[in-house]
């Protein structure tokens, strides 16, 4: 008994002291941790760990609604070893780089629409672009009629800052002509057809018009590469064109907005006598898809996973995401996601895998 209980005292004795090692060496073990971090997302190759393929990742699964877990809209695309970014909302910049996906990798943006919530995070994401990888040409973005006007207010805007950069690193660091973005504006033929931006050997990207009134034109996006095709619906009601695009696609990100839990923010605002902000959550549920409804067009379309995002309204716990739903899951067999920052959804080329996972390097 005697020694049972010196042993299990010795014992203890042990746990304290190598707990206090450990608590006295905690800043050596975090600085230990940061170098890791560091290593790894300044690698030569980000995509080293990314078989060859077509992957698409959230770096803003969110709304202009303020959400602790989901950043403004902000979808990343890599084929093979090209990294482009769909729309770039606030915190784009940020997640990317969590997710070890460099600005300075981007070879291009496409922009959906022009809502703020689409594009309050451009001018950061040009600029790390720019600063991040010395760049000698401007970011070029795809987008729309209107696009140059947008590109021309965020040059404007960051004008001095250019200046700042300039004269504090020098022009071998931040390149005066790398600066900024280029327009690349795009006419949409009329009716559902699509319109081929990008056509290469082994990479195809395809915009088409949806249904996001009044913001005219707003537009979607398919890519394919190798075989894997994925489709971006962008913001919009139930589109004949998204479906098309997403025949057979191997996965198909949809936004989607709840107007149960949306009706539920409407009846809270009225109730604390905030007229304006009721009227806007009545104003939201005309011009969006319901988790139910994209789930219903993913199952025409025979895709084989659907993720959704540009969730509305936030769901700051998980718990939620049932409410959400509603009867989404029995209305599409395949597997279905309510999308997170730095959910990351890989497509292996020669192959019908579709591999659902995270890549984000902290939490979130």
């Amino acid at each position: 008994m005697k020694r049972s209980l010196a042993i299990t005292l010795i014992s203890l004795l042990l746990l304290v002291a190598v707990g206090g090692g450990l608590w006295l060496a905690r800043g050596q073990l975090a600085l230990a941790l940061m170098d890791r971090v560091m290593a790894r997302n300044l690698a030569a190759d980000p995509f080293a760990d990314l078989p060859d393929g077509l992957h698409v990742a959230l770096c803003g699964a969110g709304s202009p609604m303020p959400d602790a877990t989901r950043a403004g809209p902000c979808t990343a695309v890599i084929a093979g070893r090209r990294l482009f970014v769909v729309d770039a909302g606030t915190g784009a910049s940020r997640n990317l780089t969590l997710m070890n996906l460099p600005p300075a990798r981007i070879e291009a943006v496409l922009l959906s629409h022009f809502h703020s919530d689409h594009i309050d995070g451009l001018g950061e994401l040009l600029l790390q672009r720019w600063a991040g990888g010395s760049a000698a040409a401007p970011t070029p973005v795809y987008g729309p009629p209107g696009v140059e006007t947008v590109l021309a207010g965020f040059a404007q805007a960051y004008s001095l800052d250019r200046g700042y950069r300039v004269a504090h690193h020098g022009p071998q660091v931040t390149p005066p002509a790398g600066y900024g973005a280029s327009a690349h504006m795009f006419q949409l033929p009329e009716g559902g057809t699509g319109l081929v931006i990008l056509d290469e050997p082994d990479l195809k990207i395809t915009t088409f018009r949806v249904d996001h009134d009044p913001v005219e034109p707003a537009v979607g996006y398919r890519f394919d590469y190798k075989g894997r095709s994925a489709v971006l619906s962008g913001d919009t009601t139930p589109s004949a064109a998204v479906e098309a695009q997403a025949r057979g696609a191997d996965l198909l990100v949809h936004e989607a907005l709840s107007i149960d839990l949306v009706n539920r923010q409407r009846a809270a605002a009225e109730a604390a006598g905030r007229t304006n902000l009721a009227q806007i959550f009545a104003d939201i549920t005309d011009y969006h898809t319901t988790p139910e409804q994209a789930a219903q067009l993913a199952r025409r379309a025979g895709v084989k996973f659907l993720l959704l995002n540009h969730i509305v309204p936030p769901l700051p716990i998980r718990a939620l995401e049932g409410p959400f739903l509603g009867e989404a899951r029995s209305q599409f067999s395949g597997p279905l996601k309510v999308g997170r920052d730095g959910d990351l959804i890989s497509l292996p080329t020669g192959s019908d895998e579709v591999r659902a996972g995270r890549r984000m390097s902290a939490q979130r």
